[in-house]
């Protein structure tokens, strides 16, 4: 079999070594698996339409990759690769589908999968201000106190806050009018407590619990502690609707403990950092996404099973 090169595509302005060793390692694996990859720097690829056609310019011009893994939200110029006939991992859509929090519970309303109560922020243009606050009367009968405020857009939990008052409410939605945010039901009996479930392909392939003491939130990267879990088959089969319906090929699928203990969906995370799940599981789920791209690639091609969002997954 002729070698297959590929890019491993990330975003150029990052460089804190949490990122970079990822995308290292990612390259490493690739090479132990015969797949020969270049790191490359997304705003080194230079998108342009010319003549009605995608091109692309810039040092990378000439090559023709046969996989992109594509570790950034630029979902533009992931579409743009797409567009030009590149094989992309994750695709353009399924990005977009989960790095907009109110896109993505509004995406899985479509097929009732279990969710706390959502309500998203109304749009405020820059060159207007908040003055009726009727809608977020609203929110707080929906809600109550304490509730949820999500930046639709944010990640390892830092967007996220808990509002506990009208007062905490109002100063937040001055603070935010014109960042798209959301609000949700604060789910009790999950507080300092969720679990991530890590699906490759059509297989949940780790999974940990995730605790803190301290915060509301049990994210590592705010102090939370992690343990490996074993999920219920409820619980994957909940992360792998989810995973369909959103069209990853790989994800991180958050889930909070509802009443009784019944899983519903917080957050899913279409380039979830791995190293957390791996220390405290010892999966290395790099190797197992690599080994699902490497069987993607080499299969017999035939037409895909895996649509974002126009899937019946309602059953």
């Amino acid at each position: 079999m002729t070698s297959l090169n590929g890019w491993i595509v990330y975003n150029g302005h990052v460089t804190s070594s949490k990122f970079m060793d990822l995308f290292f390692n990612l390259q490493d694996i690739c090479a132990s698996k015969g797949l020969n990859t270049k790191l490359v720097k997304h705003h080194e690829l230079v998108p342009v339409i010319e003549k009605g056609k995608p091109i692309l310019k810039g040092i990378y011009s000439e090559e023709k990759p046969d996989f992109i893994i594509y570790w950034d939200k630029d979902t533009a110029l992931a579409r743009h690769l797409e567009i030009m006939g590149f094989k992309v991992y994750n695709s353009a859509l399924a990005i977009k589908n989960c790095d907009n929090k109110s896109l993505t519970y509004q995406i899985l309303s479509e097929y009732e999968v279990p969710m706390p109560k959502t309500i998203n922020a109304p749009l405020v243009y820059p060159s207007c201000k908040v003055t009726d606050y009727s809608f977020y009367d609203v929110v707080e009968q929906e809600l109550g106190y304490p509730f949820v405020l999500k930046e639709s857009y944010g990640s390892f939990g830092m967007q996220v806050y808990l509002i506990h008052n009208r007062e905490e409410f109002l100063k937040k939605v001055d603070e935010l009018q014109y960042v798209p945010h959301l609000y949700q039901e604060f789910i009790e009996s999950s507080k300092g407590r969720d679990m991530r479930l890590y699906v490759v392909g059509d297989r949940v392939v780790a999974s940990m619990l995730r605790s803190s003491d301290t915060d509301f939130r049990a994210n590592a990267e705010l102090g939370g502690e992690a343990f490996a879990y074993e999920p219920t088959e409820y619980q994957k089969e909940l992360a792998l609707r989810c995973a369909k319906i959103l069209g990853v090929d790989f994800a991180g699928i958050d889930l909070l403990f509802g009443e009784n203990d019944k899983a519903i969906v917080c957050e899913v995370n279409s380039n979830a950092h791995m190293k957390a799940i791996m220390k405290c599981t010892g999966i290395n789920v790099a190797e197992l996404i690599i080994d699902y791209i490497k069987n993607d690639l080499i299969k017999p091609k035939k037409k895909s099973i895996r649509h974002a969002i126009s899937l019946d997954t309602k059953k």
